[in-house]
């Protein structure tokens, strides 16, 4: 039996020709990144930028050549886009700089969440619908919690519904969902989703142990993104939710860019601090002209299960002031409740869990509000510009 190991990986990648038909791949030094995880192996190939699309014929005869080692049960292949010099790939030219945060919303028109500029357009999951973007400032708001949640309260109202985890440095679904185990192959290289609860699921954390450190670069997270995206088999969705990645990096805007989003939720916490990292946010779907479909204030405040005072933790209603403030509709008020900690951490999210419960109607009435927004009902607007000195 031939050593699953990086050697061998290498020796099979010399019989595949470099994109000009000179060398091969590993002679080139155009293979880097190799990880092997059980019989997953995952590796990158640098490209020219401005070849990628051309030269996906050679992903796929690389991931081809790896499938035939002995002991491989599924490949990642991913091209890594960089200029000459070793810098990534230029952005897209940016749009003209926004007016200041002072400018008022009413200069903005509001649109509604489906419509999107002719000049925008972008190509489609095939059997998808509306593609959700659940997304933070920053990371520990609770994000995570609230796309899962979100996604079973929009199954919950009798839509079929997807939920993608493009967390690729730190994917949580997995254990918010209780699932463990790889996807199999369907078709090619076609992976099927995972499920619980009904909810068709897919994140790097099916293919890489959870103790794994993602070591990768921007292209290499995108790439990766790109193929969970289009190469697993999601139809039929009326929505696929998106846990993106927290913050606004590079990661983050590329995805905004690329992917056909009919919109994206804001999720925060009250404290000021959250809440300028909220407006970066904002701010960023606001360059990419993809709809704010509404603020979450999450972790708004407490109930002590002994006395039912009522303690503001983290102040309140910090995002609801700054929804009015901006412009964008506020869609509810999640508490910081020891019933929805213990049922994420168990892997039995609690609107699957206590459908009928207080906590579990919080969220379908948040569903409920994105839905509509997202089918262009009342409050869906496009961000509002804003710079942030």
């Amino acid at each position: 039996m031939t050593a699953l190991d990086r050697n061998a990986i290498l020796e099979r990648l010399r019989s595949v020709e470099g994109p000009d038909g000179n060398g091969d791949i590993v002679s080139l030094g155009l293979v880097s990144d190799i990880l092997i995880h059980g019989g997953k192996v995952m590796f990158s190939i640098t490209v020219d930028a401005a070849r990628a699309h051309a030269l996906e014929p050679l992903r796929e005869k690389a991931a081809a050549a790896v499938r035939e080692l002995e002991g491989v049960e599924s490949t990642l292949v991913i091209l890594t886009a960089e200029r000459k010099g070793g810098g990534m790939a230029a952005a897209p030219p940016a749009r003209p700089a926004p007016a200041r945060a002072h400018s008022s919303p009413a200069a903005h028109p509001p649109r509604p969440a489906g419509a999107r500029p002719a000049s925008s357009a972008k190509p489609g999951i095939p059997g998808v619908g509306a593609i959700i973007a659940v997304a933070s400032g920053k990371g520990g708001v609770g994000k995570s919690t609230t796309a899962v949640n979100l996604a079973l309260g929009l199954l919950a109202n009798g839509l079929k519904v997807g939920l993608l985890d493009a967390d690729i440095y730190g994917p949580s679904v997995p254990r918010l969902l209780g699932l463990s185990g790889r996807p199999e192959a369907v078709e090619g290289r076609i992976l099927k989703p995972m499920e619980a609860y009904g909810l068709k699921t897919m994140s790097m954390g099916f293919l890489v142990e959870e103790e794994t450190p993602m070591i990768w670069r921007g292209p290499m997270v995108m790439s990766a993104i790109t193929q969970l995206l289009r190469e697993v088999a999601w139809a039929p969705l009326d929505v696929l939710v998106v846990d993106m990645p927290p913050g606004t990096g590079d990661a983050q805007l590329t995805m905004a860019q690329q992917v056909p989003l009919a919109g994206a939720v804001i999720v925060s916490t009250p404290q000021d601090l959250a809440l300028i990292d909220a407006r970066k946010g904002l701010a960023m779907f606001n360059k990419v002209d993809v709809p704010v479909l509404g603020i979450v204030e999450n972790m708004s405040y407490f109930i002590a299960p002994d006395t039912g005072t009522r303690y503001d933790i983290f102040g309140h209603g910090g995002a609801r002031r700054e929804a009015e403030r901006l412009g964008v509709p506020f869609l509810g008020e999640v508490p910081l409740e020891m019933v929805i900690r213990e049922t994420s951490d168990s892997g039995k999210p609690v609107v699957a869990t206590a459908p009928d419960g207080p906590h579990a109607r919080i969220y379908k009435e948040i569903a409920t509000k994105v839905w509509a927004n997202v089918r262009g009902g009342a409050g869906a607007r496009p961000a509002p510009s804003i710079v942030i000195e």
